[in-house]
């Protein structure tokens, strides 16, 4: 079972957790300088490792571009290693929510992704990985700079962590802004989820660390939960302050994302996006009955455009049919219908 189908920690206001570790393999050129056989001689030492240890391979050769871009979407590998034209290969251990992407920006990058607010917990299931692998083969470390990587903004302990937060009240509250600033100079970004790089009013935002050099990992785990612990308080002080006027405006929005979600013969990523966040406030304030705060999580990867459409039968030709399948799918999955 997938991440994303799992009920989270702090899941009114946490929608997943990711702890990435990129590593790169002593002796070889950095993936931008590699040839294709060094990449499978990487490949072949990774794999080694990890397939005896319950990682099953994908090789990003021998699948659709639809299926390397439903990967991305669900958040197992980075945009970009769906378009590699070296030989990339992923290797995958869905039940313990884990991945090692080979051949991406670097030789190695290590994804625990869980559901909720589960930095520690991700971050030992990545570390876990690492140490299997650091077992087996030589990685590029440096005993004053740390862990060599291929962009100099990750050398150091070569770990982004990230939590992806809904913060709907928060992010029409004016103040995203400012929070984003304070952010920045506690060497932390904060940026919406969206088109626009703007947070819709469905609160979408992703906080993660920016410094990588010159600090521990316990020390960056610790600042990027103090920051989210923060962001959640001021959200739910937002909610459970709604009173009159302000909480009817605000119910009337979710209640006409619930109708349109439950009706709509088609609908939009960007539109769908917005309405499920909308809705998912509305079940996490008991707004909205008879509606999962997990399955809306579940949603918000499964309405993406490759995951919806892998596999679907009959095949879907082109945009109207998917947001007429994008559309069935959420009130099917939403609210059984």
């Amino acid at each position: 079972m997938s991440w994303y189908h799992v009920a989270g920690n702090q899941q009114d206001t946490a929608v997943c957790t990711c702890i990435r570790l990129s590593r790169n393999l002593a002796g070889y050129p950095f993936p931008a300088r590699l040839d294709a056989a060094g990449a499978r001689e990487i490949i072949g030492k990774v794999g080694a490792v990890l397939e005896k240890n319950g990682f099953v391979s994908t090789d990003f050769a021998e699948i659709s571009r639809g299926a390397a871009e439903s990967l991305a979407e669900k958040r197992f590998v980075g945009p970009r290693f769906a378009r590699e034209s070296l030989p990339h290969v992923l290797y995958l251990n869905d039940p313990c929510n884990l991945s090692v992407a080979v051949c991406e920006e670097d030789h190695i990058r290590i994804r625990c992704i869980l559901s909720g607010l589960s930095l520690k917990d991700a971050y030992e299931g990545a570390a876990k990985v690492e140490s299997l692998l650091d077992g087996e083969m030589e990685l590029a470390f440096d005993g004053k700079m740390g862990y060599l990587t291929a962009s100099p903004a990750n050398i150091g302990t070569a770990m982004e962590a990230s939590v992806i937060l809904s913060l709907p009240l928060l992010a029409v509250s004016g103040r995203m802004e400012g929070l984003s600033r304070r952010g920045e100079r506690m060497g932390l970004s904060l940026r919406g989820i969206g088109g626009d790089g703007k947070p819709f009013f469905g609160g979408l935002c992703r906080v993660s660390n920016r410094v990588t050099l010159g600090v521990r990992e316990e020390e960056i785990l610790s600042s990027l939960e103090a920051a989210v612990q923060s962001l959640v308080t001021a959200e739910r002080e937002l909610r459970s302050g709604l009173r009159g006027e302000e909480l009817d405006r605000v119910t009337d929005r979710i209640c006409r994302a619930e109708g349109v979600l439950r009706h709509a013969h088609a609908l939009s990523v960007a539109e769908a996006v917005e309405l499920l966040g909308l809705l998912r406030l509305g079940a996490a304030m008991g707004i909205t009955r008879g509606v999962r705060v997990e399955v809306l999580t579940a949603l918000l990867t499964e309405a993406m455009p490759a995951t919806l459409t892998l596999g679907a039968e009959p095949p879907v030709r082109d945009r109207g049919e998917e947001d007429r399948l994008r559309a069935r799918v959420v009130r099917e999955r939403a609210f059984g219908e």
